[in-house]
Formats: C-alpha cells, sequence, structure tokens
C-alpha cells in the first residue's frame, strides 16, 4: 500500500502543468499591471471605500507637543509628489527591462528545459537543428538591438492616459507569449522526444516576435510622420502664435509634440512686458466714473474731460512707444560700444601674452572677469529697459562670455544673446516658470484628433490654445504643352538694320 505522500509520475506531471498554468497566470497579472504603467497603489481605489470617513478622522491641532504644523504636513505631501513623479518617469524603462527579459529568456526556456528534464529520452540533434541553433541566437541578437532602440529609453513625459497603441502591443505579445506557453505546456512537457520540433516550435516564437516589433515601429514611429493636419499655438497673454503640422495622433500625444515645439520656438514668457498694458488699462478704468446727475453743468463738463481723455489714450500710446523704442535703441548703442570696446581690450591683451612668458599668460575665465565690469553697467541698464533682467543672471553671463571668448567669436556673436529674446530653452528650467502643464480638453485625450479639435495646455501663469485644421485634399493636374506651339519665325529683309 501506497504512503499518502506517494503520487504517481502521471500526477506529477499533471502537477507540473497545474504549476506551469499559475506561473503563467502571475506573469500575466505582472505583465499587465506594469506594461500598462499603472502604479500598486492605483489599484487601491478599487477596494470599498469608507462614506463616513470624516467623522472618524482625527484632525492635527496645534494643542499637542507631539503635532506637526500644516506647512510639514504640505512639505511631506510635497515629497510624496517627487516620489511619485519619479516613479512614474522611471517605470516605463523598468518596465520595458523586465519585458525584454520575459521575452528573450522564453525561447531559451523553451529549449533548455527538455535537456534539463528528460535528456535521456530526446533524439539526436542533426546538422539541421544545429543550423537552427545558430538562426536563434543571430535573431535573438537582433531583437535586443531592436528592443533596444524602441523601447528602452527613458520617458520624455508623464501622459494622463495610457497609449493605446502600446496597451495593444502589450495586449498582443502577452497573447502570443501566453499562447505559445500554453501550446509548449500541454504538447512538449508531455515528454516529446523530437529535439528537432522543439527547436522548430522556439524558431517559430521567435520569428512571431520579430513581426510584433515590426508592427510596433508602424504603429509608434512611422504612422504619425505623415503631415495630416495644421495646427494653430497662440499664447494666452502676448497673443504669440506659431503654425506647425502633425500626423494621425492622439490628443496628448499632439500636446506633448505641441509643447516641444514650444520650448523650441517660442520666446521667453515675460509678464514684465504686461506690466505697460495693464497700467494703460488701469488709467482708462479710472477714466470711467459714474457722476450724480444733479447738477447738471458740472456733470456735463466731467463728462466732457472724460471723453477728451478717452479720445487722447491713442496719443499717450504713441508717443509712449515711441519714447520706449528710443530709450531702447540709446541703451543698445551704448551697450554695442563698450562690448567693442571690451573685445579690442582682450584681442590686444592676447597679442601680448604671445610675447610674454607662459607663468603670466591669463586664463580665459580670469580674463572674462577682467572685462566683465567695463561692460556690466550698459548690459545691466540695457536688459533693465527691455524688461529682461530676470532672464540672465550673472554668472550666466561671464559663463557665455567665457565662451565666446574660447572661441574667438566676435562681439555680435557675443550681443546676440541679449539684443533678441530667445526661444525657451536656450534659458535654465529655472526661468521657464511652467514645469508642470494641464491638458483641457473636452474629447478623450487618447481620441485621435480630428478637424476642428480645439484643447488648452494650462500652467501657472498662461496658457496656449490650440486650434486643430486639416491638410486640404490637393488634386493636382497636368496640362500638356505642345512644343511646336510656341515657336515662331523671324523673316529679315535686306534694308533692316539688325
Amino acid at each position: 500500500q501506497r504512503s499518502p505522500t506517494c503520487k504517481t509520475p502521471k500526477k506529477m506531471k499533471h502537477n507540473s502543468k497545474y504549476y506551469l498554468c499559475v506561473c503563467i497566470y502571475i506573469y500575466i497579472y505582472i505583465y499587465t499591471t506594469m506594461a500598462f504603467n499603472i502604479p500598486f497603489v492605483a489599484f487601491l481605489s478599487f477596494l470599498p471605500q469608507d462614506d463616513n470617513w470624516g467623522e472618524t478622522t482625527t484632525a492635527v491641532t496645534g494643542t499637542s507637543e507631539l503635532s506637526i504644523s500644516q506647512e510639514e504636513v504640505v512639505g511631506l505631501g510635497k515629497g510624496m509628489h517627487d516620489r511619485t513623479q519619479d516613479l512614474r518617469r522611471y517605470l516605463p524603462l523598468a518596465v520595458g527591462l523586465c519585458v525584454g527579459l520575459v521575452v528573450l529568456a522564453t525561447p531559451l526556456a523553451f529549449l533548455l528545459l527538455p535537456a534539463v528534464m528528460w535528456p535521456d529520452r530526446l533524439q539526436a540533434c542533426g546538422a539541421a537543428c544545429e543550423g537552427l541553433f545558430l538562426s536563434i541566437a543571430f535573431k535573438l541578437l537582433i531583437l535586443l538591438m531592436a528592443m533596444w532602440a524602441l523601447f528602452l529609453k527613458p520617458g520624455r513625459a508623464s501622459l494622463p492616459r495610457v497609449c493605446v497603441y502600446r496597451a495593444f502591443l502589450t495586449t498582443l505579445i502577452l497573447l502570443l507569449t501566453m499562447s505559445y506557453w500554453l501550446f509548449y505546456g500541454v504538447r512538449i512537457l508531455d515528454q516529446d522526444e523530437d529535439y528537432h520540433g522543439i527547436v522548430q516550435f522556439a524558431v517559430s516564437l521567435v520569428d512571431s516576435q520579430l513581426f510584433v516589433h515590426y508592427l510596433a515601429v508602424v504603429l509608434l514611429e512611422l504612422r504619425h510622420l505623415q503631415p495630416c493636419y495644421s495646427v494653430c499655438v497662440i499664447r494666452s497673454t502676448d497673443g504669440e502664435t506659431r503654425h506647425y503640422n502633425i500626423g494621425q495622433l492622439s490628443i496628448q500625444k499632439a500636446a506633448l509634440s505641441i509643447l516641444e515645439y514650444y520650448y523650441r520656438d517660442f520666446p521667453l514668457h515675460n509678464p514684465a512686458l504686461l506690466s505697460a498694458s495693464k497700467h494703460r488699462a488701469a488709467k482708462h478704468l479710472a477714466g470711467l466714473k459714474v457722476y450724480n446727475p444733479g447738477n447738471g453743468n458740472q456733470s456735463r463738463a466731467m463728462v466732457t474731460a472724460a471723453a477728451k481723455r478717452k479720445d487722447s489714450a491713442h496719443n499717450e500710446l504713441y508717443y509712449e512707444e515711441a519714447d520706449y523704442e528710443r530709450r531702447v535703441r540709446k541703451r543698445r548703442a551704448r551697450l554695442v560700444v563698450a562690448v567693442e570696446e571690451a573685445f579690442t581690450h582682450v584681442r590686444r591683451m592676447k597679442k601680448e601674452d604671445e610675447r610674454a612668458t607662459p607663468s603670466d599668460i591669463m586664463d580665459v575665465r580670469e580674463a572674462a572677469l577682467a572685462i566683465f565690469p567695463s561692460m556690466a553697467r550698459a548690459l545691466q541698464k540695457y536688459l533693465r529697459t527691455t524688461r529682461r533682467q530676470h532672464c540672465h543672471s550673472m554668472e550666466s553671463i561671464q559663463k557665455h562670455l567665457a565662451f565666446c571668448l574660447v572661441n574667438n567669436m566676435s562681439p555680435k556673436a557675443f550681443l546676440e544673446a541679449y539684443l533678441a529674446p530667445s526661444p525657451t530653452l536656450q534659458y535654465g528650467p529655472e526661468r521657464w516658470m511652467a514645469d508642470q502643464w494641464t491638458l483641457v480638453s473636452e474629447a478623450s485625450v487618447t481620441g485621435s484628433v480630428k478637424e476642428g479639435s480645439e484643447f488648452l495646455l494650462k500652467c501657472l501663469d498662461f496658457s496656449l490654445a490650440v486650434n486643430i485644421k486639416g491638410i486640404p485634399y490637393i488634386r493636382l493636374t497636368e496640362e500638356f504643352i505642345d512644343p511646336k506651339s510656341h515657336k515662331f519665325i523671324l523673316l529679315l529683309q535686306s534694308e533692316t538694320s539688325v
């Protein structure tokens, strides 16, 4: 009589299949949660919540010695938010690494499991089988490089929703791997002795993985390259406008592309330039008053004076802008002269250093610090006049000056960074004043953009209004011109002078 713990080989075989199915289901759960970029904390939202949580919540007060202030609570929340942002930023990279390891390890597992579990019953592998080994090795190497180029890279941004195509590809590769594992567990783990067929099965899996990667390249990288829509982007504060062409993208992907264009093309947002218009608007509103109609003569005189001030508003604007342009040209001329004199002094010092001993030669950083005071006052006044003094720190100006001196640039090359506003990306991130954006859209952000779609990109100080129009279908026809139709004959007479 067998002991209760003794099992037949058939039961052991069924138990191995059971354990394999359990491992596959656990793999599916981990794969889906990580591939769809859903943190584990998000699953807590599906738990039943208590509607009376407010009645049992302990409030933080200032009467206890162990209590903390509201600022500390906000600081704790900010630290947790920063850690969550870091997790959402690097989670796709970790998911891509894990998925890549699983995809590459599955064909190898198909080849190694029979050799480990029943090596004595396997048939000999001939020359054709060994050639398949070489094919699998090179295909896996190509697949590894392709996955590294497409998936294993840090995310550029944190999107509010999951990318539809990535979700589709994740589901597809999940179903493919699960199907192959189930077929492998049902047909091959029954101690199949034909090792050549097992190798061919692994080769077919690698081929399917390569085709899925080709589909990923088409959907993620090639589909949106052909322009289909024209996008108009308007900044809400100063009305700065740019136009771009985009392809077939979802609303959130289009918003990401527009933000990349914004940091590259739009000049830096300067709230100081809006103060003048606000001042004029305040003066205009101050002139519009309500008077007591009891005294008719005085009321008519005041209304007449207010009307005259309103009519002269355009004159005030004209002279204000003319005076501003005059002061800017004056400050600019002084700055150009000061910078040219400083660079001339540097060239003269450079010629003197060529004849001096190596110990007396001045470093480029020291030369930049030496000539910077001669142009600092003119540069400071110019930046204050143009209201861009907050965009350039003294350290960044000295660093740019040293860069120009090292590369033997002209004074005009040095001044180009300050005479005109540069794109937003050319300044430091601390000058952008927009590190977090909010997408406002009536349509679903995972849906594709369409003709007439509108959405808003909001940050702390301003917003970008986006209007999408379709590129029209262009019908191009051909008109044939007979070469003989535009020929002429020149008849010359003997009396004609040529």
